[in-house]
């Protein structure tokens, strides 16, 4: 599937269904357009590494990240392939990326920062998160998006309601979130 343009990803509304595995948690999702997703992704820690993704772009309005992919058409398991083709910077081969996965890099940079703070009990210094975030999306090659204290904050509540509601949860729960243009 050829890149979608950023104009695609704006417009896009789906509502997504993360669910709780034993070994593996899935995602299913059913977008604007009627067409539908499903794929099974590894657990990384306490929570699902796509539940961080979404609350980070949300809040700090990358829609042409991970879930502004997904909801522009592609299925989640070509983002990878995806990134790597368009020069996603890894310590083995950093590059400048092509311009359609900035806001991609931007946002995997800015969770894994936020799932070391969520090991860390999610109240260090926001301006440190904002540093280290600084220092990743550097590293990738691409500048870090405008977002500060009160942007980490909301970051952080939907996180800890997120996680009141997941992590004593059976196999089986799932927890349905819509993505909406504008968020």
């Amino acid at each position: 599937m050829a890149p979608a343009s950023i104009a695609a990803y704006e417009a896009a509304i789906m509502r997504i269904t993360i669910t709780k595995g034993q070994a593996d948690d899935g995602i299913a999702g059913i977008r604007d357009d009627g067409s539908r997703f499903a794929t099974r992704f590894p657990k990384k820690g306490p929570l699902p590494h796509d539940a961080v993704h979404l609350f980070v772009e949300q809040e700090l309005g990358l829609r042409g990240a991970f879930w502004g992919m997904v909801a522009g058409g592609y299925h989640p398991e070509e983002i990878a392939a995806i990134a790597h083709a368009a020069g996603h910077a890894s310590a083995s081969r950093a590059q400048v990326p092509q311009a359609h996965i900035v806001e991609l890099l931007q946002a995997e940079r800015i969770v894994e920062c936020f799932e070391a703070d969520l090991w860390s009990g999610g109240k260090g210094d926001p301006a440190l998160l904002i540093a280290v975030a600084a220092t990743a999306c550097a590293d990738s090659f691409v500048p870090l998006p405008t977002f500060g204290p009160a942007d980490v904050a909301a970051v952080r509540d939907q996180i800890r309601g997120f996680s009141a509601r997941w992590l004593p949860a059976a196999p089986g729960h799932g927890e349905t979130i819509e993505w909406r243009e504008g968020d």
